[in-house]
């Protein structure tokens, strides 16, 4: 079983109702990224030119035919740098300025229907307007992911891709806090639901407590 499988203890994660609440019993101390705010950007439709390099399999025979072109799910968007200028009429908000450096793959084929990947990188600047707090001893910062799908390009020379396509950008002004929140205490984990039964081998140490336990005052 698992959380949500064949689990009927009420001490897991899930919807809650009123009711539930009588079953907080602590207040937990916790250290967070916590977000003061957030918002997203998604444009679609916009032209870009870029760099193609590093084909796969190398040496491809040229005109290549686009098809597709995706941030890599391993590889994050890299912040290049990030820029916090205040608002003078209204201190508590500013201008966040972020520079992304997007890695991408690009698929095609060549011309001899040979299929192919290389790389590529998108370079973005977007500037947006969140609620920044006041400085602290707990420093600020800026989060931020984006990314780029695109099924529309056409291969302009040999290393040139001019595509249109949507790009998606989420910024946070966050920092790392000591949050003091309610629980319901520690989770009850079940087995895991397996494919076949294992012998039983299990050290003496399968008997100790999952958590420390919470000391009473």
């Amino acid at each position: 079983m698992s959380f949500y499988i064949n689990n009927s203890n009420p001490n897991k994660p899930g919807i809650i109702n009123s009711s539930a609440l009588n079953s907080i019993c602590e207040k937990v101390l916790i250290e967070v990224n916590k977000v003061f705010d957030a918002c997203m950007i998604r444009e679609e439709n916009n032209p870009y030119v870029l760099t193609v390099s590093n084909f796969n399999p190398e040496n491809p025979t040229f005109p290549l035919h686009f098809i597709t072109i995706d941030s890599i799910p391993n590889q994050p968007a890299t912040i290049v740098s990030a820029n916090i200028e205040r608002l003078e009429k209204k201190p508590n908000f500013a201008n966040v300025t972020v520079n992304f450096s997007i890695p991408l793959q690009v698929n095609y084929t060549d011309a001899n229907g040979v299929p192919g990947i290389a790389s590529s990188t998108l370079e973005v600047t977007k500037t947006v307007v969140l609620f920044v707090p006041q400085d602290s001893l707990s420093p600020l910062q800026v989060s931020a992911f984006a990314f780029f799908s695109s099924q529309i390009g056409t291969f302009t020379d040999d290393n040139t891709l001019s595509v249109t396509g949507c790009l998606q950008v989420i910024i946070k002004i966050v920092s790392l806090v000591d949050l003091l929140i309610p629980s319901f205490g520690y989770p009850c984990l079940p087995p895991c639901h397996e494919l076949s039964e294992n012998a039983n081998s299990c050290p003496t140490f399968i008997n100790q407590p999952i958590y420390p336990g919470t000391r009473q005052i």
